[in-house]
Formats: C-alpha cells, structure tokens, sequence
C-alpha cells in the first residue's frame, strides 16, 4: 500500500457575498478533489485551541504530532530546511521582506520578492549587523536569523496585518533597533531602486517573526512504522520533513505561488514512492492568494491544484494499492487576510474501494468532526474507513 497526502494549503474559506454566498472551495471546479470525497469525508481542527493558526502547527498535527508537546516556533523548522545548525541557546526568527508605506504593512512578501534579488539584499543585511546576528537566504521574500544568545519574542506574522499600522505590532528592544537600523539601507539598495523604477513593491523593511529555539521529534518511521517524503517549495514544510526524517525532494521551478511547477512536483512525489511508503505533496498558492485577499485568484489557485496535482495523483493510482488523505491545513479567508483556527475538510480515498462515486469537498464536507488534528493520521495509514 502506497500512501498520498495532498496539501492544499489555506483553501478552506468563509462565505463571499460575490461567490452566491458560497466559499471559493465551493465556487471552483474541483471534479478530482468532489472524486476523493467520494470516499470518506469529514471536518479535522488541525489548530488546538489556544495555539496561534499559523501553518507549522497545522501541518506538524496532519503528520501526526501533537504540536502542544513538540513545537518550539517556525524558524527553527525553516533552518532544518536548509541543513543549518541551531546551537541550544540561539534562537531562529524568520526574516520577511516586506513593503512599508506611512507605516502601514502594505505588502508582507514585497511584491512577491525573487530570491535573487532576496539574497543581494541578504548580504547587505549581514554587511550591517554586529557578528551575533547571522542573516540567511531562503525562498523569495521568506528568509532567516539566528541569533546568538538571543531571547524568544512573540512578534505577530507580516501576513496577519496586511493593511494595518505596524506600530502597535513592532517589537521592543534589540529586534527593533536591528529592524530600524536596516531600513534606510534597504530603501536605497540597487534592488529596490530598480523596482522602484518599474513600480513594484519595494522590500524597504525586514520584519522579524517566528521566533524559536531548537526542536526536537521522534523519527517518523519509529512513531508510525513508515518511511515518507515531501514535496514543497517552502521550507517550512521542507523543514519539518528533514527533522522527522522524512526524504525531501528537490523541483526545478518551485515557487511557493500559483507559478509553481505542478507536473515537476507531482513527478517527483511518484519517483519518491518508489522509495518510500507515503509521499506528502504541499501546494501553497490558495494560502498566498488569500493573504492577498484576491478571491479570482484563490479559486484559479484550487483549480488548479485540482487540475494539476490530484488529477495526476489519481490517474497514477487506478491500478495500484493508493490510498489519499485530500485537505487545506488551515482557512485563510479572503476578507481577513489570515489564518483562523476553524476546522476544515478533510477526504479519504482508497482505490482497492474506488466504484466512481463523487461528493462535494467543501467547507460543508461530512459530518465526523476529528478535534485533535494528530489523531487523524493514524486513523488514515492504519484504519479501514
């Protein structure tokens, strides 16, 4: 038996007047995801109460671990992304890009930053800053920081405050005067005059979140009895992956957004099972198009997952022992902007069950609720549904 899960990231939403009330999970055309849910459905809270929504919680709960007694922040698992040791007393911050006007968080990826540009301005960051403070290229405007000795800071994400006046949100002490330091020679960089000139967003401020010291989880393979890899462009998920000993497969032209590379993705999930028991396909365009609140966007976002990735997935299970765990990690609803910690749907295929049935996957998607997000992996890998 050969196990999918698809990652939807951000898809579940919230009635739009301008949908007919309906979702943008309900509006799109999603004839293979409506084909999974032809299995069984139900509602999964991948958020525990209390816990920010944020998407390292709930995917560190869909793999199966209880984020309450492994999580430590997001920057730590983004550093295991890219093999970079974290020493026990350092702490880890992501590092965004982001666009600052009047002091207002006008775009929190800077225009959708590329990495080559991200990583000239990378350079002047640690060109500027005292030597306990070590600036590290990730992918686009998603970058990190270790900080030597440094103290764990509840920062709020750039994401979460789209449109909103940055001061009741900055941080206090060192973060703040590294942040304030390097704004002017962002501002002034060859990079951002350049897009200045071709009126793109300019990435003029560094916002410092995620905070976290080094994390700690039992081997997938010792917990569940499987061997699994991911495929993702973020290295969040990417992260996460290496540090419960999960294979990570590289994509050529992986982005993060709604031009990722789709066939490359879902090629690589398939010479990953040649390998491995479970394969974990991550796909985070409808989440950044939330965060934009751009409804035509997140529903060409799903669509295109639909299309894309679970089209292909099934057609590449009708003659093999498959089953496939279809859900969004979290809502990102368009007219917030963010992450809540609602429930969302969740589908179960098997094709050894397969007789063609379709359903509907939305937010209305049966009626089994799994509060405890950890627990529905083993129900998916070791219980007949």
């Amino acid at each position: 038996m050969k196990y999918f899960i698809l990652l939807c990231d951000g898809a579940a939403d919230e009635p739009l007047k301008e949908l007919g009330e309906k979702t943008p999970l309900e509006y799109a055309h999603t004839e293979n995801m409506d084909r999974i849910a032809g299995g069984f459905t139900g509602m999964v809270r991948n958020v525990p109460q209390g816990m920010e929504p944020a998407s390292d919680i709930a995917n560190m709960s869909i793999l199966g671990y209880d984020p309450k007694k492994y999580y430590t922040g997001r920057a730590p698992l983004e550093l295991a992304a890219r093999n970079i040791p974290l020493k026990e007393n350092d702490v880890a911050y992501r590092c965004n890009f982001v666009t600052i006007e009047n002091e207002v968080m006008k775009d929190y990826s800077a225009g959708h930053l590329s990495t080559e540009e991200s990583e000239k301005l990378v350079a002047v960051l640690n060109e500027n800053t005292d030597s306990g403070w070590r600036f590290f290229p990730g992918v686009g405007y998603r970058n990190l920081l270790i900080w030597e000795g440094g103290d764990v800071v509840s920062i709020t994400p750039p994401h979460d405050i789209s449109d909103k006046h940055i001061l009741p949100f900055l941080p206090k002490g060192e973060l703040l005067m590294v942040m304030e330091k390097l704004h002017p020679l962002l501002r002034n960089h060859p990079v951002n005059l350049r897009r200045r000139k071709k009126g793109l967003n300019e990435a003029n401020y560094i916002w410092l979140w995620g905070g976290g010291k080094k994390p700690s989880f039992p081997p997938f393979k010792e917990k569940f009895k499987k061997t699994g890899a991911m495929v993702s462009a973020v290295d969040l998920m990417r992260g996460i992956a290496r540090l419960i000993g999960f294979k990570v497969m590289d994509v050529e032209g992986a982005t993060g957004f709604i031009d990722t590379n789709y066939k490359g993705k879902v090629e690589a999930a398939f010479k990953a099972l040649e390998d491995v028991d479970l394969v974990y396909i991550h796909v985070e365009a409808p989440d950044e198009a939330g965060h934009m609140g751009d409804v035509e966007l997140k529903i060409r976002a799903i669509e295109l997952f639909d299309k894309e990735v679970v089209e292909r997935v099934l057609d590449f299970s009708q003659d093999k022992e498959v089953r496939i765990l279809l859900l969004p990690d979290h809502p990102t609803p368009i007219v917030l902007k963010t992450h809540t910690a609602n429930p969302v749907p969740f589908a179960i295929w098997d094709s050894r069950k397969d007789k063609g049935k379709r359903g509907l996957f939305n937010e209305k998607s049966g009626k089994t609720i799994v509060e405890e997000g950890y627990r529905l992996l083993p129900d998916f890998l070791f219980k007949e549904s």
